[in-house]
């Protein structure tokens, strides 16, 4: 239970409070997975010290399946076509959103037994160098994940591969333990890793800096918000690995600082929320710019035509490998609270305050927004945080840690700063304003009810 406000103020009296302050068809694609799981056609951080031709190829099939990720496995420019209409006053949502039918926001959890993922080999199976298998045994990892049982012996050999598969499905350790087992064996080798988010390339760097101990592997991380200077004297001081957000990479491309026809790797993560977000055009660049003879690694969330069309002009000969099982929402209770706009900080009060609401992501469409309800949920004594774009990357990524350590249990985002984020535990998402559209909103509820645990969804709707 929170342990924040026992009650809300009473309109139109003066505030009071109980108690102490309370967050991827050409011809050649096969899929081979179950039916179940057929996708549908159609910081800057400090350095860590421890371009070529289109390709073409179909994809040869692999194995599918459902799992979870182990604890602790794990902004750049936009195109000008990337344009929302967005509105964030107390109303809440987008014109678009008036579309939705308010029905879909309304379905009790299920009770879904799913059949545990067998994996064909142990962390200790992996021909990985003595000081990496040091370096996972101290993090505690025994067995791999799905995705990485199926895709990390495929990384190592060098071939290109296509990874589906949900946010918090270990996709990180799929690619970056074999990654460094490979530049631990040949430092002249170097790979370059692309997200969506500053959030999420920091994550993949703190990955990094925990499994790459002592191994002698430098890396810098490469998003915006920080002085691109310091990257790029990282980067002429000799980095293995370069991972960052596309704007900031096309920047260091344009400005010499950075020639991918060295990097023999290259790595995508949600693609798919990349072109989301508008990256298209940065993305294309980037891919361009690199040797013809690089391994191409793609992981991504769903299966776009944008997405597939991508695949067939940058990968070769790759594996595919499914882990996505369908909805991703049947362990999530999705109900609407209907509000007048002079009521719905007074209901979300009131949900803050029940009992289980022990940590909470709250999404809003602006980050005007995002401010404006921190304060007020400040003003009424609970211990929030709120994140978006225009913070600095230093001060968001402590508000995250706090969120995910339950130093804070509240927090306010918008969803390009919560994009690829994985939080683990979160009781309820509430969506304060309405979401543009229902991949959206598919996209908001899933980061809780994860890990067999129930979690809580809620919608404010207009009264």
């Amino acid at each position: 239970m929170p342990t924040g406000p026992s009650a809300r103020p009473s309109s139109g009296g003066k505030r009071s409070f109980s108690s102490s302050p309370v967050t991827r068809s050409g011809s050649g694609f096969r899929y081979s997975g179950p039916s179940s799981a057929r996708p549908a056609g159609a910081f800057t951080g400090s350095a860590v010290r421890s371009g070529g031709p289109a390709r073409s190829g179909g994809f040869k099939g692999g194995s599918s399946s459902f799992g979870k990720k182990p604890s602790g496995f794990g902004a750049g420019r936009r195109s000008s076509s990337f344009q929302r209409n967005r509105s964030g006053g107390g109303g809440g949502g987008s014109r678009f959103a008036q579309k939705i039918d308010f029905s879909k926001f309304v379905k009790k959890a299920e009770h879904v037994e799913v059949k545990k993922y067998v994996a064909k080999h142990t962390f200790a199976d992996f021909p990985f160098v003595d000081q990496l298998h040091k370096n996972i045994a101290k993090k505690g990892f025994v067995h791999p994940t799905p995705i990485q049982d199926q895709s990390i012996m495929t990384v190592l050999g060098g071939r290109d591969f296509f990874g589906l598969a949900n946010t918090g499905t270990g996709k990180t350790g799929a690619f970056i333990l074999p990654l460094i087992d490979r530049v631990a064996r040949d430092k002249t080798q170097k790979v370059l890793i692309m997200a969506p988010t500053r959030e999420l390339a920091q994550q993949i760097q703190e990955e990094f800096r925990s499994l790459s101990a002592w191994l002698q592997i430098f890396s810098v991380s490469v998003v915006g918000g920080m002085p691109i200077n310091r990257q790029i004297s990282e980067i002429k001081r000799g980095v293995h690995f370069v991972i960052g957000t596309p704007g900031r990479i096309t920047d260091l491309i344009k400005q010499k600082a950075l020639d991918l026809t060295t990097y023999s790797t290259i790595v995508l993560d949600e693609a798919d929320r990349m072109l989301d977000m508008g990256f298209r055009d940065d993305m294309t660049f980037i891919l361009g710019k690199c040797s013809a003879t690089r391994q191409t690694l793609f992981f991504s969330a769903t299966l776009s035509p944008e997405i597939k069309k991508m695949t067939e002009m940058y990968l070769k000969d790759p594996l595919f490998v499914s882990v996505v099982t369908g909805n991703t929402s049947k362990n999530i209770d999705q109900d609407v609270i209907r509000a007048k706009k002079e009521e719905k900080l007074d209901r979300l009060h009131d949900v803050l305050i029940r009992e289980g609401s022990d940590k909470v992501l709250i999404f809003r469409e602006t980050k005007r927004s995002v401010d404006q309800l921190e304060k007020e949920l400040r003003e009424r004594g609970f211990k929030v945080a709120g994140i978006h774009g225009d913070k600095r990357n230093r001060e968001r990524m402590r508000m995250l840690e706090s969120f995910k350590k339950n130093e804070t249990k509240i927090l306010i985002a918008t969803d390009v700063a919560a994009r690829g984020l994985d939080i683990p535990n979160v009781t309820h998402v509430i969506n304060y304003d309405i979401p543009n559209d229902y991949d959206t909103y598919v996209h908001r509820i899933g980061r809780t009810g994860r890990a067999d645990k129930k979690g809580i969804a809620l919608t404010f709707i207009p009264a």
